[in-house]
C-alpha cells in the first residue's frame, strides 16, 4: 500500500476517471468493473483505509437489498408479460387517437415509476411501449421519450420510486406521511410540467390517427400473478415506509416471495429470472459508496457542507437543488446522490434544503442522457430496438423539459410550512 503526502488530487483524479469510465464503458467492460477498480485503487494507493472502505460498503446494505428486490419483481413482471399487456391496454383505450395514447402511456409510466422505481420504467416498460407504437403504426420516439422523462420526473413521489432516494437519506429516511407532506406538491408540479413540455414538443406527431385493429388478449394467469406480486410488494413497502422502517429488507422479502409465488403457480423454474437480473448493479453501487467515502476523506464535502450551511435560509434550497441537478448530469445522479447525502449529514441541513437536494438528484437528470442510471438503461433499451438517440438531441429536449420542472418543484417547497 502506498502513501502520498497530498492525497487529495489523486483521489479526485481516480474518482473522476472512474465516473467517466462508468458512463462511457471503455472496451465495453461492465460498469461494475470500473466502479470496483476505482474503489480498489483508493485503497491500494493509501488514499482510503481498507476498514473505511469496508464500512462504506456496509453502509449501502439497505440500498443493495432494495435494488435486488425491485429487480426481481420487475423481471418477473416483464417475463410474464405484464408490461406488454399494460401497453396494449393503453393502445386499446386510445381507440386510434395518438393524443389519447400519449396520455395513457404517460399515466402507465407514472404508475410504474411510483410503485416499481424509475429503473423498471426504463428497462421493462420501454420495450413494451416500442412494440405497441409499432403495432399502431405510430412514430415510436414520442412515446419512448415519455418512458425516459417520467422515470425521473415521478421518482420522488414515494421513497420507493427511486433508489437514489435511499442513497440521499440513508438511515434518516422520513416515514411515509412526512414524505408525502413534503414531496407531494413538488412531485405533482414536476410531473405536470414534464407532461406539458412533452405534449407541446410532440404536438405535430400526435395529430396522425393510429391503427385500431389491435387485439387485447385476456389477462393470462402469469400476468395476473405478476400484477398481484407488484401489488403485494408495493403494499408492503408502503406499510414499511409508513412505519419508518428501512425499505431494503422488506423489498427483498416481498420481491422474493412474489417471484416464488408466480413460479410455483406457473410451475416454472426461477432460473430464467435470476439470469436476467442485472446483478452487476450491486457491486457498482458498492464501489460508488467507496468512491464517495474517498472524496469525503479529502475534505471537499465538508467544505461544500459549510458553504451550504452558511447561505441564508431562503437561498440554500435553491442553491442545493440547482447544484445537485447540474452535478447529476456531470457525474450521474448515483454518485451525486451519495455526495449530497454526505453533505446533508455533515451540515445537518434543515428539511427544506435536504428536500431540495433530493429534487435536484431525482429530477435534474432529465437534462442529459447520462444524468441517471435509469436514463442510461433507457438508452440501452432504445438501441436494442434499432433506434438511435444522440446525446445532443436528448439535450435539446432536456433543455425544454427539465428546467421548468425543476424550478417549479423547488418553488413548491416555498409553499410548504417553513419553506419561506
Amino acid at each position: 500500500m502506498l502513501a502520498l503526502a497530498n492525497p487529495a488530487p489523486l483521489t479526485w483524479l481516480i474518482c473522476a476517471a472512474t465516473t467517466l469510465a462508468i458512463l462511457l464503458r471503455p472496451w465495453r467492460l461492465p460498469e461494475y468493473l470500473w466502479a470496483s477498480l476505482g474503489a480498489l485503487a483508493l485503497v491500494v494507493f493509501g488514499l482510503l483505509p481498507g476498514a473505511s472502505a469496508l464500512q462504506a460498503i456496509a453502509e449501502g446494505t439497505d440500498v443493495y437489498l432494495f435494488l435486488i428486490g425491485m429487480m426481481l419483481i420487475a423481471e418477473v413482471a416483464r417475463q410474464q408479460g405484464l408490461f406488454d399487456w399494460l401497453a396494449l391496454l393503453a393502445a386499446d383505450y386510445a381507440r386510434g387517437s395518438a393524443r389519447r395514447l400519449f396520455d395513457l402511456v404517460f399515466l402507465v409510466g407514472t404508475l410504474v415509476t411510483v410503485f416499481l422505481s424509475n429503473d423498471a420504467t426504463a428497462v421493462v416498460l420501454t420495450p413494451a411501449v416500442y412494440a405497441v407504437a409499432r403495432a399502431v403504426k405510430a412514430p415510436p420516439l414520442p412515446y419512448l421519450f415519455i418512458c425516459a422523462f417520467i422515470a425521473n420526473a415521478a421518482s420522488f413521489v414515494l421513497p420507493i420510486s427511486n433508489p437514489a432516494n435511499l442513497v440521499v437519506f440513508g438511515a434518516r429516511m422520513p416515514a411515509l406521511w412526512p414524505w408525502l407532506t413534503q414531496f407531494s406538491l413538488p412531485s405533482l408540479l414536476a410531473i405536470a410540467c414534464t407532461y406539458g413540455a412533452l405534449r407541446w414538443v410532440f404536438r405535430g406527431e400526435l395529430k396522425t390517427p393510429l391503427a385500431r385493429d389491435l387485439h387485447l388478449p385476456p389477462m393470462s394467469v402469469g400476468v395476473r400473478l405478476s400484477a398481484a406480486g407488484v401489488g403485494l410488494t408495493a403494499g408492503t413497502l408502503l406499510v414499511a415506509s409508513a412505519a419508518g422502517y428501512p425499505l431494503g429488507l422488506p423489498t427483498l422479502v416481498a420481491g422474493s416471495l412474489s417471484a416464488a409465488l408466480v413460479h410455483l403457480c406457473a410451475r416454472r423454474s426461477p432460473l430464467p429470472v435470476l439470469k436476467e437480473v442485472a446483478w452487476g448493479v450491486v457491486p457498482m453501487v458498492a464501489g460508488l459508496f467507496v468512491l464517495v467515502e474517498g472524496m469525503a476523506a479529502t475534505g471537499v464535502l465538508h467544505s461544500l457542507a459549510s458553504a451550504i450551511r452558511g447561505l441564508p435560509a431562503g437561498q440554500a434550497p435553491w442553491f442545493a437543488g440547482v447544484l445537485t441537478g447540474l452535478a447529476s448530469n456531470l457525474i450521474n445522479n448515483l454518485p451525486a446522490g451519495l455526495m449530497a447525502g454526505s453533505v446533508a449529514r455533515l451540515a445537518e441541513l434543515p428539511g427544506q434544503t435536504t428536500a431540495a437536494l433530493l429534487i435536484g438528484i431525482d429530477l435534474g437528470p432529465n437534462l442529459s442522457i447520462t444524468g441517471s442510471l435509469a436514463t442510461l438503461l433507457w438508452l440501452l433499451a432504445v438501441r436494442r430496438e434499432g433506434l438511435h438517440v444522440s446525446a445532443l438531441s436528448f439535450l435539446r429536449l432536456g433543455l425544454l423539459v427539465m428546467p421548468p420542472a425543476l424550478l417549479m418543484a423547488l418553488a413548491a417547497l416555498w409553499l410548504l410550512p417553513g419553506g419561506a
